[in-house]
């Protein structure tokens, strides 16, 4: 039997996993702009404070960067996941500004043995990340790939 928490089976509908904190510090969001989306607003706090944004804040992918990192310290660590064969849905409800922390969960919404690859299943979740002040900052569904524990005791 696999030595990991959660595999496909303990994944049932409804089975919500809670994130821990992140903080979003400014030279974080500065640093991955200048990497990977280095609009003015992500890397100056005066262009921040002038755009529709309110401050300097984070891209919209380095608010999905943090969330993977959140979602794999939550559980991911401890499983017998196989990857995702992509994201349904995303979506950014509020800018994640410099010095926000960010919490949020994960609720299977359903699940499925895979005919074709036995042994594997294939569990969609929802994931909400949000803010301080409790405001949802985004929003995404995606299925991900785990090994069952059975196919394991079997073989």
């Amino acid at each position: 039997m696999t030595d990991k928490k959660w595999a496909f089976e303990d994944l049932e509908p409804g089975v919500t996993i809670p994130f821990g904190e992140k903080t979003v510090g400014a030279e974080e969001i500065k640093d991955f702009a200048r990497q990977f989306d280095a609009q003015p607003m992500h890397l100056d706090e005066e262009a921040g404070k002038a755009s529709i944004l309110g401050g300097l804040s984070a891209s919209g992918w380095h608010s999905c960067a943090i969330f993977m990192r959140m979602l794999y310290d939550a559980f991911l660590v401890d499983s017998t996941s196989q990857g995702s064969p992509g994201i349904t849905e995303a979506r950014w409800r509020r800018p994640v500004i410099a010095g926000d922390t960010l919490t949020g969960q994960t609720t299977v919404l359903e699940r499925r043995a895979l005919k074709s690859r036995p042994g594997i299943g294939l569990v969609t979740f929802r994931h909400l990340v949000t803010n301080q002040r409790g405001e949802t900052v985004m929003e995404m569904e995606n299925p991900i790939m785990f090994r069952m524990r059975e196919a394991e005791d079997a073989a």
